[in-house]
């Protein structure tokens, strides 16, 4: 997979290629990660590529010469580009799932008071948000989809289940975790972890999956489509109420 990062600060992002999850789906070859200077299309010699919005405004916006340039500079039949907006759709672990499958994804990231909008109405095939603030530039929220999307590819985490376990992937947050030591100023790790009874672990760690979304994000519960066994674990907490820690 190829990620081209459309970017002023191209120093910003190479900064974690050698880095964890990044940088081993690099050295691996599943990940190519590609910086794009915007700069290098300016519109004149005093590399300027924003300018005053038209019908007045507080700031400066990019222009779009430059970056339809930078794009185009990458583009190919495959690529999908995405621009980095707090007015995109909230970036969740079903689109990072979804981002995995391309061939080549664009990420542009804006600056000073956003881009001309004729670029995002005519060479952006969706805008991506990582939440309902604004930050100074895409370039945080660049490094957010280059890190999710790198640990999903295959073989680059030691097991498909390191990240199929983890919190969203399956709709759910994930079930609480212990390590040793066994007992620390009188708390204790739950027994049931160390039965060795693969399947009752199994089931203790789905119903605690199902308790602490239920507690923290019972939207995403509306959102899930639960089977058999996920509902009438939900079902016995709701009717446990406080007995299961809920209220």
């Amino acid at each position: 997979m190829k990620i081209s990062v459309l970017t002023l600060f191209p120093d910003f992002i190479n900064n974690i290629r050698d880095f964890s999850i990044v940088g081993r789906s690099i050295g691996q070859g599943k990940l190519e990660l590609e910086t794009v200077d915007i700069r290098d299309f300016a519109i004149n010699k005093y590399l300027q590529v924003d300018d005053y919005p038209y019908g007045g405004g507080p700031g400066m916006l990019m222009q779009i010469k430059p970056i339809v340039e930078a794009i185009e500079s990458v583009k190919t039949e495959n690529s999908k580009v995405y621009y980095m907006s707090p007015q995109g759709k909230v970036l969740t672990q079903d689109k990072l799932k979804e981002l995995r499958e391309e061939e080549h994804i664009i990420l542009l990231n804006g600056h000073y008071e956003g881009i001309d909008n004729r670029v995002i109405e005519n060479y952006v095939d969706g805008e991506i948000s990582i939440g309902d603030y604004v930050l100074t530039g895409g370039e945080l929220a660049s490094m957010v989809v280059i890190d999710g999307v790198s640990r999903l590819l295959d073989g680059v985490l030691a097991s498909e289940e390191s990240f199929e376990d983890e919190s969203h992937y399956n709709g759910l947050l994930e079930h609480p975790q212990y390590t040793r030591p066994r007992e620390f100023r009188g708390l204790e790790v739950p027994d049931i972890l160390l039965s060795g009874d693969h399947e009752k672990i199994r089931k203790y760690r789905l119903r605690e999956s199902i308790k602490n979304t239920l507690q923290k994000r019972p939207d995403l519960l509306k959102e899930k489509t639960l089977n058999d066994e996920e509902k009438d674990i939900l079902k016995d907490l709701l009717e446990g109420g406080k007995d299961n820690g809920l209220y």
